[in-house]
């Protein structure tokens, strides 16, 4: 499974987040930034979903 979530946490960075957290603030935090330009969300998600 935790590929299946790494990968989608490149292509799409909310749904990585969502799956690993759940849909709530992290999971709102990340969409907006990844509406705002692809890079900052995906940054955002690796980083909420591996370094903590």
């Amino acid at each position: 499974m935790a590929i299946v979530t790494l990968i989608l946490t490149v292509l799409i960075p909310p749904l990585g987040v969502a799956l690993k957290h759940g849909v709530g603030k992290t999971a709102l935090i990340n969409l907006v930034l990844t509406l705002i330009f692809y890079v900052p969300g995906l940054i955002h998600a690796l980083y909420v979903n591996y370094a903590r």
